[in-house]
């Protein structure tokens, strides 16, 4: 099931590429769009660390509106550096205090292993700088990954940290204990 009214092949057909599409796309929404006077601190005082996967819609299944959360997005909502940098300005510049951790069911990255670097090398030449994060027990990797917010320190706020596994096929969350 697709939630866009286009497809690629659509826009093959008019001539144009995807990236067109979207443009025009824009066009349409900038042409209604009125500044809503926020400025960048979320209202909730969230950030919410998720997968990229396209089959996650996060404002729908959260309830959040604009203006709400921050949204930090990579393959697997793995807690990388650079995730902790993004929290960590979150926090400190933009008054965030609570980090939810959202992995999924049938992760793509749960099919992977350390040799897609390998592979990529091979390909390339050289030996991409940062590691795939394949995982096989998406509740460890949660936790593996409120243990990374946790211990950072370069966040102040780490005592409202919570981790969450979204069901692909149902929509719904399933929290993670960090004890266990």
């Amino acid at each position: 099931m697709s939630t866009s009214a286009h497809h690629p092949a659509d826009a093959a057909r008019t001539g144009g590429t995807v990236t067109d599409r979207l443009v025009e796309a824009n066009l349409r929404y900038a042409a209604h769009f009125q500044d809503p006077g926020m400025d960048a601190r979320p209202v909730l005082h969230v950030a919410v660390v998720a997968c990229m996967d396209a089959r996650i819609d996060l404002h729908d299944a959260l309830g959040l509106a604009l203006g709400d959360a921050h949204t930090i997005r990579n393959a697997g909502g793995v807690v990388t550096d650079d995730v902790i940098r993004s929290l960590t300005i979150s926090q400190r510049a933009l008054g965030t205090r609570t980090v939810i951790l959202i992995h999924h069911t049938n992760c793509g990255l749960e099919s992977l292993t350390e040799d897609f670097r390998h592979e990529l090398e091979d390909e390339v030449g050289q030996r991409p700088p940062w590691a795939v994060e394949a995982f096989r027990d998406v509740d460890q990797d949660v936790r593996q990954s409120m243990q990374r917010v946790r211990t950072s320190p370069f966040l102040p706020h780490t005592d409202d940290v919570r981790g969450f596994v979204f069901d692909v096929t149902t929509g719904l969350l399933r929290e993670i204990d960090p004890t266990v």
